[in-house]
């Protein structure tokens, strides 16, 4: 009976250690002694993450997506059975009315920089936050974007839920259908000279050096150029861009302002007509989810390879 007990004890503690995890947040080690079991994701791409490794049975809902006109209908039907709490970013009574135990976010993916949500604000609650890694440049260096941004996340996600088993195959496939498929790719000399158009017409809104298509233009093929704009997503001016003159323009498709508008700007504005990408009419749209880190990114570079190197 002592040795019952004694081996009951073992595998009560084995299971408690092995549920146990400390992952890496930005500059933050976070710990988690079971997997969160009430979790909230912010923006589409962050949902899209959770979903893809099957933890919509550990979620109580997800915020951010329709107050940006993400929800396209393949995330429609992945989030059928969540209620949206938020249109846009939550409110920490929010998340707490929830009674979350979880909150996927980034930075300006959720929270922002001295707001009321914020790993800090949200601890005394019982919420524990995981940082998305692209947005970390905003609180600390970081290396330069890469792909490696992305897989790290979902590896992450799956030691923190406990299906990292799923997570590591997952990223696996996503590496080898890339490598697959940018081994095979036909390119110029040169990798082409891309601009990303997100938003805004006095001041464009674009990706620079720690933004997610930086990664994916070069995957593809390309060079951003503004690789050297020491900002994730970040306004510059007009100016810069004439002077980059980009071969081909990435338009992030979301919002109240359509990919087509943003394209017909560009095409009518005098000040841009001698961009190399005007002139030729090179513009190629990529959705705010396929844009943004997530499962989608790997289609993404393939929908760019096309547009730069298709006939």
């Amino acid at each position: 009976m002592k040795r019952l007990a004694l081996g009951l004890a073992a595998t009560l503690y084995a299971g408690t250690a092995f549920a146990q995890t400390t992952v890496q947040s930005c500059d933050r080690e976070v710990t988690f002694d079971a997997p969160p079991k009430a979790a909230i994701s912010n923006d589409v791409n962050l949902t899209e993450m959770m979903l893809v490794l099957g933890l919509r049975d550990s979620m109580v809902g997800y915020t951010g997506i329709s107050g940006w006109k993400t929800l396209d209908e393949e995330m429609r039907e992945g989030v059928a059975e969540l209620p949206e709490l938020s249109a846009k970013y939550p409110t920490r009574e929010v998340l707490i009315g929830a009674d979350a135990d979880f909150y996927f976010a980034g930075w300006n993916y959720g929270m922002k920089v001295g707001g009321e949500v914020t790993p800090e604000t949200l601890e005394p609650f019982g919420i524990k936050v995981y940082e998305l890694t692209e947005s970390c440049i905003h609180i600390g260096d970081k290396p330069k974007v890469s792909m490696d941004d992305m897989y790290n996340d979902l590896v992450n996600l799956g030691k923190i839920f406990n299906v990292e088993d799923t997570a590591l195959d997952l990223v696996a496939g996503y590496k080898q259908e890339l490598e697959s498929f940018t081994s095979a790719l036909e390119t110029g000399d040169k990798p082409l000279r891309v601009f990303v158009y997100d938003s805004g017409e006095d001041k464009p809104f674009t990706a620079g050096r720690y933004a997610m298509p930086t990664a994916l233009i070069e995957a593809a093929g390309g060079v951003n150029v503004l690789d050297d704009f020491e900002k994730s997503w970040a306004k510059i001016d007009w100016e810069t861009v004439v002077e980059k003159d980009p071969e081909v323009v990435v338009i992030v498709n979301y919002g109240n302002v359509t990919a087509e508008q943003k394209r017909d700007f560009m095409k009518n504005n005098p000040a841009l007509a001698g961009i190399d990408a005007v002139k030729n009419d090179r513009f190629v749209t990529l959705e705010y989810v396929e844009a943004t880190p997530g499962p989608r990114n790997i289609n993404a570079v393939k929908k760019l390879a096309d547009a730069f190197w298709g006939e």
